[in-house]
């Protein structure tokens, strides 16, 4: 039976039907197909047809393969051919619409009684197509009824596929009188292939005798069911926005420590395992969620490569403006870069082919398909009623894989675990369900998202509770201001929904070198608290505030001055003094070469407890605020996959396609061709065409586009001069413009 070619069926369409090919398939539009000839070869390439096979469900699969069983890459077949191949298990409505959505994309042509697929199908799709071997039509018939259950057990085994087996016996093959092994009878019988010395096949036609009324063996035609919980969407979102707070808390404490302490980069890039666990430990994190937290935080561009001589993973400026944003912004951008990461944080801890460990930050964790895959997981949740939580990852992996099973690799399971887990530590998702906010993230963007997390977040609270043993608690998240007053007086002491500070000498003294007064903090205790303020606090903070500040230092060097001479005969008379090179220069000063930071934490480290002063003699802050280098740019993501033009793009892609239809089936008469931009060429095609437009004749013009990319249109030429020929394309079916440069040749139309 002889099909109607490819070409030929897609010149049959419609504009609608092209467009929603050229919609499923963005990569064909790429650059524009010249005509339907050029559309038909691209459509029909290997590189093609598998991407085109990547959106398809494990039935529609299913149903391009069994057409590749029936050799539809050959010839066409017929519809009831293919039905009949699924037997009676699979209706005919699920079957029609697998069809129609192979049409759709083009892996399928022809009326129902003529289908036909690309040749390329069938190394695209499977290498053996359901399972089944090579055809050898002569084993159609053949006798099964006088085989061995030894011979019928091997036959079993091969025909659930795949098709092929590793097996000493095939190493030579005998007469059936002298076969002793069930591979040896079956070499013998001709119902197996021998591939080579170690390989067997067996015949397509034997596999299906073997599999009886089930041709295809076990088809699964709908989607697996997906076991969820309806919670309400208020709960998800509270849930989520408390870890929103927690992701920003450990974000924060990762940045200000690496400001302190940055890690080296290894030699290999990537961050020690050594570093890594210290990040754990410090931020009280298993180390699955600091390798995360490490992961996103580089990609927001608040941490990077310092790339000197001895690098190191040091903050960026960009972090400084990120820490004083508001927590909704600060939880979008580490979403967003989450959202964009073109790598796989799961994998770190395992080892790849090498038995090589694979750490955070490492090259070897680079994956340009993540952001798909991950949006793709998303998605999915997405496409649930808000609130509906996903009870086991696992179902949800499998629905997935029965939705494009040709998607993820051999890591496609463990991406659903791996993005279910990050998502919900970075609050995308909550309790296995999406959060409003995640899914605003998906669909809208970081800025849109941001806001929706606000309804989200606890509303901030403006008082904590003080504790007869010094602690205190936030019983939510603190107005921005009070949690920076309480955090310089009082150290985290445990986190969650209500924080736990305690407040200690050293606290205490940190915030009276940052410049506060006695007053100050009795005052801040005494607004912001909901308890009474126990009488240790009071006595804490009156006997730090008379030790502080009683030694002076400045930079002279440095200086210490003191009202008490008694108190600078003691600094002098300790050990370190020799150490910090002290000297007196008058009865209440004391001078040093060395930097007031360097003499005020040696003095603090021999038990004084000496302040820094001003020259209009206030306290001042002499923290270090942490290592810095300049933000870098974001790095531009790859596309992995080809962007699809928007709908007025489509339609005019089709239009171009068309018309260059018209434009091959014209005949071309006299000839003028532009030899390389120069000799009489331009002169000799201006000439024609100011002829064609006299004469009211048409010319078939060979052009390229700003794009580079050549085309053939057939051209009633109105005016021509000033560098621009006007006419009425034919092929298009409107007045154009077309640059006299950009035309190679012209002919005109035989009558």
């Amino acid at each position: 039976m002889s099909g109607t070619t490819l070409a030929d069926w897609l010149r049959a369409q419609d504009d609608t039907v092209l467009v929603a090919l050229l919609r499923a398939r963005p990569d064909l539009a790429t650059p524009v197909p010249a005509d339907t000839a050029v559309l038909a070869a691209r459509i029909a390439t290997r590189a093609s047809v598998s991407r085109a096979c990547e959106d398809l469900d494990t039935f529609t699969l299913t149903v391009l393969e069994a057409l590749l069983v029936l050799d539809a890459d050959l010839r066409p077949v017929p519809l009831p051919s293919l039905a009949k191949l699924f037997g009676k298990e699979v209706k005919a409505k699920p079957l029609k619409q697998a069809v129609a959505a192979l049409r759709a994309r083009a892996l399928l042509w022809g009326p129902d009684d003529a289908l036909s697929t690309p040749p390329a199908s069938r190394d695209a799709v499977a290498a053996f197509p359901g399972g089944l071997g090579r055809s050898v039509p002569e084993l159609a018939d053949a006798d099964l009824s006088d085989l061995g259950e030894d011979e019928r057990r091997v036959l079993r085994t091969l025909a659930d596929g795949p098709p092929i087996g590793q097996t000493k016996d095939a190493a030579l093959v005998v007469p059936l009188a002298q076969a002793r092994t069930p591979i040896q009878k079956l070499l013998a019988r001709g119902l197996l292939l021998r591939r080579d010395g170690k390989t067997v096949e067996l015949p397509r036609e034997v596999g299906l005798l073997v599999r009886g009324d089930r041709p295809l063996g076990s088809v699964q035609v709908t989607e697996p069911s997906l076991r969820t919980i309806a919670l309400d969407a208020s709960v998800v979102d509270e849930t989520g926005g408390g870890e929103a707070l927690e992701l920003l808390r450990h974000t924060e404490s990762l940045v200000n420590a690496w400001s302190e302490d940055p890690p080296s980069v290894l030699r290999t890039g990537g961050l020690g395992v050594r570093d890594m666990r210290r990040v754990a430990k410090d931020l009280e994190v298993d180390e699955t969620r600091a390798s995360l937290l490490i992961e996103v935080a580089v990609s927001a561009g608040l941490i990077a490569d310092s790339e000197g001589t001895e690098p190191e993973w040091v903050p960026t400026a960009l972090a400084d403006s990120w820490l004083t944003a508001t927590p909704e912004v600060r939880w979008s951008t580490l979403a967003q870069a989450w959202l964009e990461l073109p790598r796989l944080p799961g994998l770190i801890g395992q080892r790849d082919e090498k038995e090589r460990l694979l750490n955070p930050l490492s090259a070897e964790l680079n994956r340009p398909a993540a952001p798909r895959d991950r949006r793709r997981i998303l998605e999915a949740l997405a496409g649930l009623a808000p609130g509906t939580t996903v009870a086991d990852a696992g179902e949800l992996a499998t629905v997935l894989a029965w939705r494009a099973p040709r998607r993820g690799g051999r890591l496609r399971d463990d991406l659903v675990r791996w993005t279910m887990a990050e998502g919900t530590a970075l609050a995308v998702l909550s309790r296995g369900a999406i959060t409003s906010a995640g899914r605003v993230l998906l669909t809208e963007g970081p800025a849109l998202a941001s806001k929706q997390l606000t309804d989200s977040l606890p509303a901030p609270v403006d008082h904590f509770l003080v504790q007869a043993d010094l602690t205190v608690i936030a019983p939510g998240r603190l107005e921005p201001e009070l949690a920076d007053d309480l955090a310089l007086v009082a150290d985290v002491e445990s986190a969650g929904g209500a924080t736990v500070y305690r407040v200690g000498d050293n606290s205490v003294r940190r915030a009276f070198d940052a410049g506060k007064t006695a007053s100050d903090l009795h005052e801040l205790f005494r607004k912001g608290s909901r308890t009474p303020i126990p009488q240790s606090l009071t006595y804490l903070i009156d006997d730090a505030a008379r030790k502080h500040g009683r030694l002076r230092g400045g930079a002279a060097g440095s200086f210490l001055r003191c009202d008490d001479p008694v108190l600078l005969t003691e600094v002098l008379a300790h050990p370190a003094a020799d150490a910090l090179e002290l000297r007196k220069i008058a009865p209440t000063v004391l001078v040093s070469p060395l930097a007031l930071s360097d003499v005020l934490d040696g003095l603090r480290a021999a038990g004084f407890a000496p302040a820094a002063e001003g020259p209009d003699g206030r306290v001042l802050d002499l923290r270090v605020s942490g290592r810095r280098i300049p933000g870098k740019a974001r790095t531009a993501r790859r596309a992995v996959h080809v962007p699809t033009p928007s709908e007025d793009q489509l339609v005019e892609l089709v239009r171009l396609v068309k018309a260059g239809d018209r434009a091959r089936s014209t005949q071309r008469g006299e000839r003028v061709t532009v030899p390389a931009n120069h000799g009489n060429g331009p002169s000799a095609t201006l000439d024609l065409l100011q002829r064609a437009a006299r004469d009211g004749r048409s010319v078939l013009v060979d052009l390229v586009d700003s794009h580079g990319t050549a085309a053939t249109r057939v051209i009633k030429p109105q005016v021509v001069g000033g560098g621009v020929l006007e006419g009425y394309d034919l092929s298009y079916g409107e007045v154009r413009r077309f640059p006299l440069h950009r035309i190679t040749s012209a002919a005109l139309v035989e009558d």
